[in-house]
């Protein structure tokens, strides 16, 4: 039996990345998924003929995540057309780097309002309706950088280390109601945005991890599977690093 078969998920920022190998992977234990992003995206037809070929189904909904009313209702339309879901994944986030005595304030509300606000509008909604049902898994994506720092990510540091906090804090509200709340937090995977980063940087990087490689979106995305199935039932209010060893 697949490890989420008759379950579904909401995951946010599924058009790439981290989010789009973990839709997938959900879609592979034959879950049943609501991707949003902010806009149609060039892989939703690639993630629709993934879930029929896997016998489920693939649903692209869309919101800016920084407009918490926009989000906020896409999200409840989500909610009532699902009836309810068993899985919510906050991997939404953005980057605005830069050294913190340059940085702009924009910069700087931008960062919190992807990274961290958006988190906190999608659980109350998800988490209320987990709670009446008395079950369910919150997986929130966090960083390395939210558990260390990074010089130059102060905004991105500080919006995964609150939601870390947050995700805690949680854990404990929703825990006697049969509601699991766990943060992942990535090291050096391979994306999109990390192909951005020199060659002299990404060095610098795969020297400090003790398995000398870079992760793989399909890594965080099998740790998210664990997160999101039964074999978890017992694991609520903690940061599991997909790092490598860095973070050690």
């Amino acid at each position: 039996m697949a490890l989420l078969e008759n379950k579904k998920a909401l995951v946010t920022g599924s058009s790439r990345g981290i989010g789009k190998a973990i839709a997938m992977r959900y879609m592979q234990e034959g879950c049943e998924v609501w991707g949003l992003c902010t806009k149609p995206s060039a892989n939703k037809a690639e993630l629709e003929a993934y879930a029929a070929q896997n016998g489920t189904k693939f649903h692209e909904i869309y919101a800016n995540c920084g407009n918490t009313e926009e989000l906020a209702a896409t999200v409840k339309a989500a909610l009532a057309e699902a009836g309810s879901f068993d899985i919510l994944v906050n991997n939404a986030g953005i980057t605005r780097d830069g050294l913190s005595f340059r940085m702009k304030k924009q910069d700087w509300d931008d960062v919190i309002a992807v990274n961290l606000t958006a988190a906190f509008i999608v659980c109350q909604i998800i988490s209320g309706d987990m709670i009446r049902q008395r079950k369910g898994s919150i997986i929130n994506m966090a960083s390395i950088v939210g558990l260390h720092g990074q010089g130059g990510q102060v905004n991105y540091s500080a919006s995964k280390a609150g939601l870390i906090g947050f995700s805690k804090s949680l854990a404990k509200e929703t825990g006697s109601r049969g509601v699991r709340v766990n943060v992942i937090a990535p090291g050096y995977i391979e994306t999109e945005m990390t192909d951005a980063i020199s060659e002299e940087a990404r060095k610098t990087w795969l020297e400090s991890i003790p398995l000398k490689r870079g992760g793989k979106t399909e890594d965080v995305a099998n740790t998210a599977v664990f997160l999101g199935s039964d074999l978890s039932s017992y694991i609520t209010a903690q940061v599991i690093g997909v790092d490598g060893g860095m973070g050690a």
